[in-house]
């Protein structure tokens, strides 16, 4: 299951980069022989792959010769990506080292 979730990925990559950020995070067990458990982060990204599991599934389906399998939705917080952007990795600096900070005031870095 990991190596076709892989594959559908590294595909949607080259295609819909949006859809791609949205469900990359997505973890996918098989918790019994006709059970696999999707873990998601957010309900928006949910609704995303919503749109695009009836043909990662099917495919799947086909290629294990299980058609009975049922899919279990659970939210899991821990495995939301944060998008770290110039400004956040920079307040983390600022953190470690407090003069960075009288750096900045003084020479007004464009972090946006």
């Amino acid at each position: 299951m990991d190596r076709e979730w892989e594959i559908f990925l590294k595909n949607t990559s080259k295609t819909n980069t949006f859809l791609y950020n949205a469900i990359s995070s997505f973890k996918m067990e098989k918790s019994d022989e006709n059970l696999v458990v999707v873990k998601y982060s957010s309900e928006f990204a949910k609704s995303e792959f919503d749109r695009v599991s009836p043909e990662f599934f099917n495919h799947f389906r086909h290629k294990v010769n299980n058609f009975k399998f049922e899919i279990d939705y659970q939210t899991d917080l821990t495995i939301k990506k944060e998008v770290m952007t110039k400004r956040k990795i920079f307040e983390k600096f600022v953190e470690i080292n407090p003069l960075l900070k009288d750096l900045d005031d003084l020479m007004r870095f464009d972090l946006s």
